[in-house]
């Protein structure tokens, strides 16, 4: 359990910086997009991820520290932003594969003002695609670990 600990740890963290940066370039950009609800389901789901990873981390403190006891909404929100995150991972890993395998053809609808010379858009285009899957599968790593660290904690808890 100490290994999923740590594991579910470094994943939060990465999850959450990473989570925020994406959460932060959604709500500027909604100031620029016209299509409100589209940027604001993103920054929804993002956010989810942003949530979901502090809410671990509670629970960490929780396991770490049986004298500290977890809030009750933090389980039931660990379960619910979870799944959220679940769903975000879930679309993310298929458009990454997409992207991967279509990289080519995905650059044919990018349109740049300028397009640069001596680099190949095509293999920066499959390297985003898969730095997005690998932190998608992070994602769901973590909300597996979080939803197992969240059972035994609870069936501790149950026990005592």
């Amino acid at each position: 359990m100490n290994t999923v600990l740590k594991t579910a740890t470094v994943l939060s963290w990465i999850n959450l910086i990473i989570g925020g940066i994406l959460v932060l370039g959604g709500l500027i950009s909604m100031l620029m997009t016209p299509n409100i609800m589209i940027m604001l389901i993103s920054v929804v789901l993002t956010g989810s991820i942003v949530l979901h990873s502090y809410a671990t981390l509670q629970l960490r403190k929780s396991i770490i520290h049986p004298d500290i006891p977890l809030n009750s909404q933090t389980s039931s929100g660990i379960r619910m932003v979870g799944f959220m995150a679940l769903f975000f991972a879930m679309l993310n890993i298929g458009n990454a594969v997409v992207i991967i395998q279509n990289a080519g053809e995905a650059i044919k609808q990018i349109e740049l003002p300028v397009m640069p010379k001596n680099f190949d858009l095509v293999k920066a285009v499959r390297i985003i695609g898969i730095i997005s899957l690998i932190f998608s599968v992070g994602i769901v790593i973590n909300v597996m670990m979080s939803f197992r660290l969240l059972r035994k904690y609870l069936l501790s808890k149950q026990d005592n």
